[in-house]
């Protein structure tokens, strides 16, 4: 009998979810089967960030219906994208790591286009960029001002740097400098920032968007942008200035 040839030898796969109850279940099973395909080595990690609907609920159904390679870390308060990003990665136990929104907007088969690019180009880290990103135009602006600035500071370039579909080697999480974001739309860049700075590489791949089905972001709420803008100063004060 011929051996399967897996495209990666382990993989653990995170969802950052803050209110996704009526898209937490259709995300994870949707990508299990991709994720069985490519790899025999595998984790999901369930990140809910303090959601007051039942995203909780339906993740420990998921638990239940999957057995332990399914895993929820909880966070008893809402505490920000960041902190359910760092949850994810520091939580994470295989050689690399993926994660995606849990709201359905990525098409998740796409992570064979990022282990191919990978494979190719044999950089730490893969960074999808939107094929066509479906959110309103005041978002696309948003975001384009915020990779300008983060240009500007930190001479990072990146085609979409928040974008919410990466693969990245354990290897680079676990040799930067402590992750320090939490509420605001900042620690995809201080991920970068550092990971640049330690002599990590990157790649880039288009992958496909869609629109939202149910739920809603708070990637555009005031407070989150808010917060986004002080974390920025903050790395950069401690980049350019740092203490005796």
């Amino acid at each position: 009998m011929k051996k399967k040839k897996y495209l990666i030898p382990e993989l653990s796969v995170f969802f950052p979810c803050y209110n996704e109850e009526k898209n937490i279940e259709k995300t994870v099973e949707t990508a299990l089967p991709i994720i069985k395909e490519i790899t025999p080595k595998w984790e999901i990690l369930i990140i809910n960030d303090g959601s007051k609907d039942k995203t909780l609920e339906k993740s420990k159904a998921l638990v239940k219906k999957h057995g332990s390679r399914v895993r929820i870390i909880n966070h008893k308060k809402n505490r920000g994208y960041g902190a359910s990003f760092k949850s994810g990665f520091y939580g994470a136990k295989h050689d690399w790591i993926t994660f995606t929104d849990a709201d359905g907007q990525f098409n998740f088969r796409d992570i064979k286009k990022l282990i191919k690019t990978q494979k190719e180009k044999k950089t730490d880290m893969v960074i999808g960029h939107y094929l066509g990103r479906k959110v309103p135009f005041y978002r696309k602006w948003g975001s384009k001002m915020w990779e300008l600035l983060v240009f500007l500071f930190f001479g990072l370039w990146v085609t979409d740097i928040d974008c919410g579909f990466k693969l990245v080697k354990k290897e680079v999480i676990d040799n930067i400098p402590d992750l320090e974001a939490e509420r605001g739309p900042f620690i995809t860049s201080e991920f970068l920032i550092k990971a640049k700075k330690k002599g990590y590489t990157f790649s880039e791949v288009g992958v496909t968007h869609y629109e939202r089905q149910a739920g809603s972001s708070t990637g555009s709420d005031l407070n989150v942008i808010i917060a986004g803008f002080s974390d920025l100063i903050r790395l950069w004060k401690k980049l350019n200035f740092p203490q005796k």
